[in-house]
């Protein structure tokens, strides 16, 4: 039997949707047959794609094989045929989505952040609790393949306890004004009047990361700056950039573990990877990128000698074991994605919800708040 589900993805005519969502998630899951249960049950989704721009979501839906679509967001919510709504839109325009899906009795999923207050994601999370709605938020690093190898070698006490995590993310993001060298990112990641900032968008990442692989976040420090003051935007004209696009932050989880976490559109990459983490323990340490987590146990760990005055003998990249391949690794998103459906069709447990998200959002929030005071802030168990 196929259960068939239908789908409303609402702005994903953009980069992520269209490349992480649609065609990596929603189309992969389609091309491989849908979700298979058991013998007797395949789940298969029914998409329908949103928007404002009927140009852009024709060429997408044409370039995803003929899939429906709608400028028509409300018709779409009607049809009862469509039990899940998916928002990728801006983050300033995503409470006002999640409303009309929430009175339209859809399970609501979206991306992060889902908005740029604590409140304010409180209270999105509210109203899809006080509704009955099943709802969640993409929490995609979870499920990148470093961090999956990471997390084996965690389970298996490779570590013994637990001391500090550096996390490194980002690159050299071009200004525009260079003809060969156009900017990889939208406009608005640099205008703080719509949601834009590299502390909203990548504090809420480190929250759950943070959370689920080494314990509650505690407390805050955080650094932010504006680097680069002007870039020029699609249309080619210069602006004031007025949010910020790097951020240098403390964490520290309630078992002691300290977290720094730096997160930049303004350095040039020179490591293993675009986001790379190390994790130091008493009986060892790994360092993970997004596909591969190398690791070194203490009885192979060296001894370094400080001398200055003469070359290092030590071949540090050397000494580490990389963590081999055991299973077959998907797509990040679409593994959230099956595991969001499988909770809608088969109410199978799902625990990144829109308050898990929230979490998110207030870690941005007192980051952003710990820059402005210059000082340390606590994190309060108030979201549950």
């Amino acid at each position: 039997m196929i259960r068939h589900i239908g789908i409303i993805l609402n702005g994903v005519t953009g980069r992520m949707g269209t490349n992480q969502h649609l065609f990596r998630s929603i189309k992969a899951i389609m091309d491989q047959g849908g979700i298979k249960v058991n013998d007797d049950l395949t789940i298969m989704p029914k998409p329908i794609l949103t928007g404002r721009n009927a140009n852009k979501l024709a060429a997408l839906a044409a370039r995803a094989g003929g899939l429906p679509y709608t400028t028509d967001l409300d018709a779409a919510l009607a049809d009862d045929s469509n039990e899940i709504f998916f928002d990728a839109s801006g983050t300033l325009q995503r409470a006002g989505f999640i409303e009309k899906a929430v009175k339209a009795k859809k399970a609501i999923y979206c991306e992060k952040p889902t908005a740029v207050e604590t409140a304010e994601a409180v209270r999105l999370a509210k109203l899809c609790e006080d509704a009955g709605l099943k709802n969640g938020v993409v929490q995609d690093k979870l499920w990148l393949t470093g961090i999956r190898k990471f997390k084996l070698l965690r389970d298996q006490g490779f570590f013994g306890r637990i001391l500090s995590v550096r996390g490194e993310f980002g690159y050299w993001v071009f200004t525009g004004e260079h003809e060969g060298q156009p900017a990889q990112r939208p406009s608005w990641n640099y205008r703080k009047e719509d949601g834009g900032g590299i502390i909203i968008d990548m504090l809420c990442h480190w929250r759950y990361v943070i959370d689920n692989l080494f314990g509650p976040v505690k407390s805050i420090s955080c650094l932010g700056a504006t680097h680069v003051p002007k870039r020029l935007d699609e249309r080619g004209q210069v602006y004031d950039c007025t949010s910020d696009d790097a951020c240098y932050a403390t964490m520290e989880t309630a078992n002691g573990i300290v977290c720094q976490f730096n997160s930049s559109w303004t350095v040039r990459v020179r490591r293993d990877d675009l986001f790379t983490m190390q994790v130091d323990g008493t009986l060892g340490s790994a360092t993970v990128t997004l596909r591969k987590c190398f690791a070194q146990a203490a009885g192979v760990t060296p001894r370094p000698i400080w001398n200055p005055d003469i070359e290092q003998p030590i071949n540090f990249f050397q000494g580490w074991q990389e963590v081999p391949d055991a299973t077959t690794y998907d797509n990040a998103f679409k593994i959230q994605w099956e595991e969001f459906i499988r909770h809608v069709v088969l109410d199978e447990p799902f625990r990144y919800s829109l308050r898990e998200g929230a979490k998110g959002v207030q870690l941005a929030e007192l980051g952003l708040k710990s820059w402005a005071e210059r000082k340390w802030l606590d994190v309060p168990d108030v979201l549950g």
